[in-house]
């Protein structure tokens, strides 16, 4: 049997967000504009709330199609990983900062450029 594709699924999710409340409204009676605002603005609430997994396996899929990767699940980094990662590359920085001394004669060099004008 094939598999659906996650974008499939996300965006049959997303479009059911969006028709129920739409047709809920409508059966209640209220404005077709007025209706179809609301329903936009729960449709987003609840795929923002309830849709985050399809969304992350749309996101997966289309980086592995896109760097040709294989179709495995996508490791990201836990918070702690990423920071220990960036306080790793700040206690050894790849191009070291030119000491005071340099910064001092290269603003009086500066200065005397600019006052000669």
């Amino acid at each position: 049997m094939k598999r659906i594709p996650p974008a499939v699924i996300y965006t049959i999710l997303r479009l059911l967000t969006f028709f129920v409340p739409l047709a809920i409204l409508l059966l209640l009676g209220f404005n077709e504009w007025f209706s179809a605002i609301v329903a936009a603005l729960i449709g987003f609430a609840i795929s923002l709330i309830f849709l985050r997994r399809p969304r992350e396996q749309v996101a997966v899929a289309i980086h592995n199609k896109r760097t040709g990767a294989d179709a495995g699940p996508h490791e990201t980094p836990t918070d702690e990983e990423a920071e220990d990662e960036v306080i790793e590359h700040s206690e050894h920085p790849q191009h070291p900062e030119p000491d005071a001394a340099q910064n001092a004669e290269h603003s009086d060099h500066v200065d005397g450029d600019a006052t000669s004008r």
